[in-house]
């Protein structure tokens, strides 16, 4: 390409935008310092729409292209999923998406949108992160019957009235707490919303007869060294213990990190780029899972119409998102660097701040008890020996320490939880169900 664009050059040719025929993922021939100097030129990167996008602009005479982001540059080579069993989930039927917001809520909300969903109900308590995906959504596919809720998943009562209200076939609960940091700063908090609000819309999604509730979680919640992952792993025992034999089937999903979600590393090293830096990573040897906002949604949804068609059995299940190699932040960190166009070390220094508090070097996909098995591509069911399920008389000593504020004993009582569901320690009264899945 350096050739053929010097050529272009010297012939007074040189173009303004490069349009990539290709997935971004897939432009494997192109380094991150090639495609910075071609920015660093002027040159657009552009590309045409992906399936997603292109269903919201049916009957167009002129395909809309788009700028390439840097997450779609960063990204892995992209999965093709089988699209008729999502369709054959989410077309006709009512949805609701807590967390509708949020980077993985609103992309559920438009992936939902695509597949011709019969009503969507957007639920957040964030009134700006509501506002924007409604005001979306209108524009993009005036014709879906929507409503926009503003409801704190912690408010059991306004829950189960929105839900009655709504009454909903599906239920993607994305609403959560999800900063490492601020969440260790604020248990109680973290506690209210990922476990108590999950309770809420767990029972309240059985009250309304919904068929389906999936729980997004997240590896965090594989060992937990901090507040937020063990949270969420008390959530997936909320939910494994709302399952019943019949009525509304319950799952979770549970993946890494979400390339440009908001407060995310991608967002933070974007801005401190365009700062001049320096660049702040925790450790040289921190890595992660990541995936895309798209990509994530997508599995979300492809588990969830795995799960749909299976009726039988006692247990929720739990899903694991195929999440390819972790990347090491370090290497993240220099090649967005080298894609703004410029050199690390020597135009912006990368600057390394050291583990906050709750933070690991790198996370598991799985815990010492439990083991994957493949269940669809790219998704593996996780099966455990060890799956003590919590009941809601578990989480009322933790729920009234929460709304007292005691930080320390919040801590405690939900570490010493967390170490019931891994089999740390035994179960305290009332007594736990053991649930051996494999």
């Amino acid at each position: 390409m350096d050739v053929a664009l010097a050529d272009l050059r010297r012939w007074n040719r040189y173009p303004r935008a490069i349009l990539f025929l290709d997935e971004p993922g897939r432009l494997k021939g192109l380094t991150a310092d090639q495609l910075g100097r071609l920015k660093n030129d002027g040159i657009r990167l552009l590309r045409l729409p992906s399936i997603v996008e292109l269903s919201q602009h049916d009957g167009m005479a002129l395909l809309p292209m788009r700028e390439i982001s840097v997450e779609e540059l960063l990204a892995r080579e992209p999965i093709n999923l089988d699209r008729a069993a999502v369709r054959a989930l989410v077309q006709g039927r009512r949805v609701l998406v807590t967390g509708a917001g949020g980077s993985i809520g609103a992309e559920l909300c438009r992936q939902v949108a695509t597949f011709r969903a019969a009503h969507l109900t957007l639920l957040d308590f964030s009134e700006t992160s509501l506002f924007e995906i409604d005001r979306e959504l209108g524009e993009t596919c005036p014709g879906l019957s929507r409503k926009a809720a503003m409801v704190d998943v912690r408010n059991a009562s306004r829950v189960a009235a929105c839900f009655e209200a709504e009454k909903p076939d599906l239920v993607f609960h994305a609403a959560a707490l999800k900063h490492v940091s601020m969440v260790e700063w604020h248990p109680c908090e973290g506690v209210l919303t990922n476990v108590i609000g999950t309770l809420n819309v767990a029972k309240a999604a059985r009250a309304s007869g919904a068929a389906q509730m999936v729980l997004i979680s997240t590896d965090k919640a594989v060992d937990p060294s901090n507040v937020m992952g063990a949270t969420k792993r008390l959530a997936e025992s909320v939910i494994q213990a709302q399952q019943n034999g019949s009525g509304t089937r319950f799952s979770a999903v549970r993946f890494g990190n979400v390339l440009g979600s908001a407060g995310s590393v991608v967002p933070i090293f974007k801005s401190q780029i365009d700062r001049g830096g320096p660049v702040t990573v925790t450790h040289e040897d921190m890595a992660r899972f990541f995936m895309t906002i798209p990509e994530a949604a997508q599995l979300v949804l492809h588990a969830t119409a795995t799960c749909a068609g299976d009726n039988e059995g006692d247990d929720a299940r739990l899903f694991l998102l195929e999440m390819g190699e972790p990347v090491r932040i370090m290497d993240l960190a220099r090649q967005m660097i080298a894609l703004s166009g410029r050199t690390p070390g020597k135009d912006i220094e990368i600057e390394i701040t050291g583990l906050r508090p709750g933070e690991k070097l790198s996370e598991a996909l799985l815990d010492d008890t439990e083991r994957s098995v493949p269940c669809a591509p790219k998704v593996m069911e996780v099966v455990s020996s060890s799956a003590l399920r919590v009941t809601a008389n578990h989480l009322l000593t933790l729920e009234a320490l929460a709304e007292q504020g005691d930080v320390d004993d919040v801590r405690r009582a939900l570490f010493d939880l967390v170490a019931q569901i891994r089999g740390e320690k035994p179960g305290a009264a009332p007594a736990l169900r053991v649930v051996a899945n494999g």
